[in-house]
């Protein structure tokens, strides 16, 4: 039931994007690279919840552990930097778009996708997962099973964005906010991976759980060190973007 659940939010994603590039076929030209990015980070999402690494979650830790970096780290970054949020502005008449920039401009948005509230969600909820009994209950109960799958990745979409999303944020805070955030947060996954080496869950083989943990820490830090490289990037192009127009008005003057 689970995973025609998970088929059906894909093609709904899917079909969502597509007709946005349909709405939008006649505005200046979307970046071919976002769809790309789009759809390859569905296929990581579909790929953890649909299928042999699906499965494989169920019966290794090993294999729950590749699902959860594609559901939790890798999907996530691939589909923020698609930029959905300014195709859905685009595609949408005037009254539509203004609606959602309300919604983004919000109090709870901004609660919500700051960076420390994101990193708690997401490096608050793994810790959660696995130090307490929530990893022997969600294999128990489907609705506890898709409502942590759901949460892994949403929190893991709203902390990449708090990062380094590409689209309109109201709320973006500094550059050294994001970075110390983003520095605790890599230490707080990597902890975690060390203290699931040396004590898996419950009822985990040790030499499962030890390969999981592996997975967990250097699958993490190839990600990790993308969004760093993602987050410096931009920063370098918002400072010489100011510094080019600061020069022009020097010039000027």
């Amino acid at each position: 039931m689970l995973e025609y659940l998970a088929a059906a939010v894909v093609v709904v994603l899917a079909l969502g994007y597509a007709a946005g590039l349909w709405a939008t076929r006649s505005r200046s030209r979307w970046p071919m690279h976002h769809p790309v990015l789009w759809f390859l980070g569905l296929a990581c999402l579909g790929a953890s919840l649909i299928g042999p690494v699906a499965n494989a979650a169920h019966a290794s830790f090993t294999g729950h552990m590749v699902g959860h970096l594609l559901l939790g780290m890798l999907a996530p970054l691939l589909m923020v930097l698609a930029a959905p949020i300014t195709l859905l502005l685009r595609a949408l008449p005037v009254t539509g778009a203004r609606r959602v920039s309300r919604v983004l401009r919000s109090r709870v948005a901004r609660f919500i996708c700051h960076p420390v509230t994101a990193a708690i969600l997401n490096a608050g909820g793994l810790w959660l997962l696995y130090a307490t009994d929530i990893f022997h209950l969600m294999h128990s109960s489907p609705v506890e099973y898709g409502l942590i799958h759901a949460h892994i990745f949403l929190a893991g979409y709203v902390f990449t964005a708090a990062i380094i999303g590409v689209d309109p944020n109201p709320h973006r805070a500094s550059m050294r906010t994001r970075s110390v955030v983003l520095i605790v947060f890599i230490a707080a996954h990597q902890i975690l991976a060390k203290w699931l080496y040396a004590y898996p869950p419950a009822g985990v083989d040790a030499a499962d759980g030890r390969i999981g943990a592996q997975v967990m820490f250097y699958g993490g830090d190839v990600v990790d060190v993308t969004i760093i490289v993602l987050l410096f990037i931009g920063w370098y192009r918002a400072t010489g973007a100011r510094g080019v127009r600061a020069r022009a008005v020097m010039a000027t003057s």
